[in-house]
Order: structure tokens, then C-alpha cells, then sequence
């Protein structure tokens, strides 16, 4: 290896470990002082183990007495030769510039908010690798409240993205997790774990801001299903074109409610006490390879005999491709179409083919018995608590 050669690589060598210093430096401010004052107290140490001969306890010792400024009051304080007279001058006039400086330091960062960037940074990290499977809920307003007790009802793993911090507080001290952040932000839903959730709700009190979150949830997650607040019809087709899955109006909902208890009361009674048991109601989509299905293709109910052998209870089928009604518009452009209608409460002789969804309800164990009677025809599922 050439003379010129050698010396570049020996100059890159010594120029690493400063590189990586500066590096370590400006990702962590904090510990430039810090090692300072390390350096500091271990030199004095040093010095006093050399010069007085002292063990480390003791040279230590002497060290936190001149750089706390305490004075040499302690009576158990051996006595100074000239040596050592000299390191504690030293010592008084480099440690107190170095333990101020570190104060300095260690207050501006406090006082610039970089140790709460610090904790939030840390606390963002610690909920990508913990939360999995879980609702995302986008605003902790009135109707936010409501979902969140819900769903915290089921034992669904949630996780609130607000903004405000009064409601921030009040999540908090109801016990759940809160991520403070923007939630119509692309890097906000992906901190909470967008690609990776159950479902997403946006419950913002205003519809742009809920617009915006769909619209950003959609682009991420194709696939993420999307449940949107709207408080008119013409939000609602804004909302379904920006690729939600599902709008719902509260003043509609609560008028249907109010109507269904006016005229169908024990309907509604029996559904409040399916909320609070432990039946939950799963969509069982099955493969749209015909091959897949095997023997279950074109097989009747009646000749299955799924709900007897599981003990579920089959509520209804979808037919893939089926329409109930024309499609709909607005400002003159077709809204993605409903969901094809259901046969609901299927007779024996409904049989079964490829692409079609079962509306299942039972406990956890009667749904996972009837997914095994599926087996490989089972394309995937869905789980709706009841």
C-alpha cells in the first residue's frame, strides 16, 4: 500500500470516533455537559488518589465537598499536603465553570421544552409497539365520549388522538390511552398505528376536519375500515367519497332510536342486553375461488347443519353483486353503492357460493367452532360486537 494511502486512512480512523462524538452530541445535547462534569469529577479523583495517596471512597469524597462549594468543614476531612493544596485550587476554579455551565445547559433545555419533546417522543415509540388490533377514535367530544366508554365496555383495545387538553384530561383520568397530536395529520395516524388497527372513527366536531381524516386514513390504509360522523346529507356524500366505509349521522341515529323505542320498545330493550353480554356478532366472508370451498359450494344449510354443530345463530347472507336500489349521486357524480341487501334469518334451503358474507352471532367460542366448520373456504372475518 502506497505512503499517500496509508495516511488517508489513518486520518479517516483518528476522524470516526469525533465524528461519532459530534453525532452523539447533537442527537443528545444534554450530554455534552454532562460528561464535562464527569470528566471533572473522575480527574480530581485521580489526582487526589496520586498525590495524597488516598483510596477512591475517600478522594471522591473530597471531590463532591470542593464542587458543592461546602468548604473543607467536614472533621473527618484528611489532611491537605501541598500537592494537594494545588488540586483543590484547581479543582475550585474548573469545577465551578464546568458545574455551572452544566446548569446553564440543563435549564435551557427545560426551559426550550426539549426533555417534554423528549417523553412525548418516547411515549409515541412505546404505543407503535404496543397497540395492535385496536379502534383508533379521532376526538374525545361529547359523541367521542360515548364511543369510548363502549368500546371500552367490550374490552376493545382504543386509543384517542385529541388535541384539546382539558379532554385530554378527562380521557386520561377515565384510563385511556391518549396520543396529543393532530389527527388530520399523515404522520399523527401513522404514529397511531393506522396500518396495523382495527378500525377508525372520526368523531371531530366538525366535518372538514373529519373530511380531512378519512381522506389521509385512506391514503395510508387502503384497506382500514373507516367509520365517519356527519351532521348532513351533504357531508355524508363528501364523506363516502373520500372512502368512508361507514357515516353516521347522530341526529339520525338518535331519531331512529327514538322511533324504534316508540313503536318496537321490546326490540330495542333486547338489544341493549345483547350489548352488555357476551355475544358478539362476526361477518364471515367466504372465498370467491369456487375451488376453495369444496364441498360447501352450492351445499344448503339445511344440509350443513352449521348453527347445530357450532350452537352459533346465522342472522342473515349477502349475496355478492346484488343491488337493492339504483346508484346513488351527488352533484352528479355515482357515491360508492351501498352494501347489497341481506336475506336476512336464511331458510334451510338458502345454499351456500363463493364471495358470500354470514352474519354470525354467538359467544367466542360458538363463532370459533363455526369458523373451523369453514376451514378453508373462509376468506376472512370481521368482528362486530353486539
Amino acid at each position: 500500500m502506497s505512503r499517500p494511502r496509508r495516511q488517508l486512512r489513518n486520518r479517516s480512523a483518528r476522524r470516526r470516533p469525533q465524528g461519532a462524538l459530534s453525532g452523539l452530541l447533537r442527537r443528545q445535547p444534554w450530554a455534552g455537559p454532562l460528561l464535562a462534569l464527569g470528566g471533572v469529577v473522575n480527574a480530581g479523583a485521580v489526582a487526589y488518589h496520586l498525590v495524597e495517596g488516598w483510596d477512591w471512597g475517600d478522594c471522591y469524597w473530597m471531590v463532591l465537598i470542593i464542587l458543592s462549594t461546602l468548604g473543607l468543614t467536614d472533621t473527618h476531612a484528611p489532611v491537605l499536603s501541598h500537592g494537594g493544596r494545588a488540586v483543590t485550587a484547581l479543582l475550585l476554579v474548573g469545577g465551578l465553570v464546568v458545574v455551572q455551565q452544566t446548569l446553564q445547559k440543563l435549564l435551557e433545555l427545560t426551559n426550550s421544552g426539549y426533555f417534554r419533546r423528549l417523553r412525548e417522543r418516547r411515549y409515541r415509540q412505546q404505543l407503535q409497539r404496543t397497540m395492535n388490533q385496536h379502534v383508533i377514535l379521532c376526538g374525545y367530544g361529547r359523541i367521542g365520549r360515548e364511543i369510548a366508554e363502549q368500546l371500552s365496555g367490550e374490552g376493545v383495545p382504543l386509543l384517542v388522538v385529541e388535541l384539546d387538553p382539558d379532554r385530554i384530561n378527562d380521557a386520561q383520568q377515565r384510563g385511556f390511552t391518549v396520543l396529543q397530536a393532530d389527527a388530520t395529520l399523515d404522520e399523527t395516524l401513522e404514529e397511531a398505528g393506522i396500518h396495523h388497527c382495527r378500525a377508525l372513527v372520526a368523531a371531530l366536531p366538525s366535518n372538514a376536519a373529519n373530511l380531512y381524516v378519512i381522506l389521509s386514513a385512506r391514503g395510508l390504509a387502503p384497506r382500514a375500515r373507516l367509520i365517519a360522523r356527519a351532521d348532513s346529507s351533504e357531508a355524508e356524500g363528501k364523506l363516502r367519497l373520500a372512502g368512508a366505509d361507514q357515516v353516521v349521522s347522530p341526529y339520525v341515529a338518535g331519531g331512529r332510536t327514538m322511533a324504534a323505542t316508540a313503536l318496537r320498545p321490546l326490540a330495542v330493550t333486547f338489544m341493549d342486553l345483547l350489548a352488555g353480554s357476551d355475544c358478539e356478532v362476526e361477518e364471515f366472508r367466504l372465498s370467491a375461488d369456487a375451488e376453495r370451498l369444496g364441498s360447501l359450494n352450492g351445499a344448503s344449510l339445511a344440509e350443513l347443519q352449521l348453527g347445530r354443530r357450532s350452537g352459533a345463530l346465522v342472522l342473515a347472507i349477502r349475496r355478492p353483486g346484488e343491488t337493492a336500489i339504483e346508484p346513488r349521486m351527488y352533484r352528479g357524480t355515482a357515491l360508492p353503492p351501498e352494501e347489497p341487501p341481506l336475506i336476512a334469518n336464511p331458510g334451510g334451503d338458502v345454499r351456500l357460493g363463493p364471495g358470500q358474507l354470514l352474519v354470525v352471532m354467538g359467544s367466542k367460542g360458538q363463532l370459533q367452532a363455526f369458523a373451523d366448520l369453514l376451514g378453508p373456504a373462509l376468506a376472512g372475518v370481521e368482528v362486530m360486537q353486539a
